[in-house]
């Protein structure tokens, strides 16, 4: 069974929420559009935050961990209701606990033996990291050779103003990390960029529609 990929492929990295917040920036982000919220391990309180969000999310907004390094990381994610698996590396055994465990699984890649492993393990989206790094032309790359339905998610450096010429390279969803959650920037803040960041992905969407 291949799980429900988010209905908005955008990602929000959530590094260093902290519980007593958790539940306020969630809302903040499903009013936007967000559905799919990315709560990173290495940083404390990331699990008591994935089971808060996970017992009060509504139904079609997909919770997880990131930095999950581990097939103890995935197990306890899992326990605390995420069915969502992001990484910065590709960990074929990690992947695979994730898939079997019925978890999305955009595990991360910067080189195509990594990707096609990702694949081969069970990865339901690639995560491009750092994406700055592999740029457009680095895309389009991965674009040639993997299979045409692989959603590539790029994660590092991604603004309003660029996701235009990432999609235009080939992306199909982004993960976004500090340039739209900061711990205690406030809650007004983050609804402004959540709010810039859907808008920006809906145009990209308008100008040119994807197949995958």
């Amino acid at each position: 069974m291949t799980p429900t990929p988010p209905k908005l492929p955008l990602v929000a990295i959530l590094r260093g929420l902290a519980p007593a917040e958790a539940l306020a920036v969630a809302d903040v982000l499903h009013q936007a559009g967000f559905r799919a919220l990315e709560v990173p391990l290495n940083r404390p309180g990331a699990l008591e935050c994935i089971a808060l969000l996970a017992a009060s999310a509504p139904a079609d907004t997909l919770i997880g961990g990131g930095t999950m390094l581990s097939v103890a990381d995935v197990e306890a994610v899992h326990r605390a209701g995420g069915r969502l698996l992001v990484s910065p590396n590709c960990n074929p055994a990690v992947i695979r606990r994730a898939a079997a465990l019925d978890m999305y699984c955009a595990p991360g890649v910067a080189t195509p033996t990594e990707a096609f492993a990702a694949l081969d393990a069970g990865a339901h989206a690639l995560k491009l990291f750092p994406a700055d790094m592999l740029g457009h032309a680095g895309l389009k790359a991965f674009k040639s050779v993997l299979p045409a339905s692989m959603p590539l998610w790029p994660v590092g450096g991604i603004t309003p103003d660029n996701m235009a010429g990432w999609v235009g390279a080939g992306a199909s969803g982004f993960g976004i990390g500090g340039q739209l959650y900061t711990p205690g920037a406030g809650l007004d803040a983050l609804a402004q960029r959540a709010t810039a960041y859907v808008a920006a992905w809906h145009r990209t969407q308008a100008a040119t529609p994807l197949t995958q």
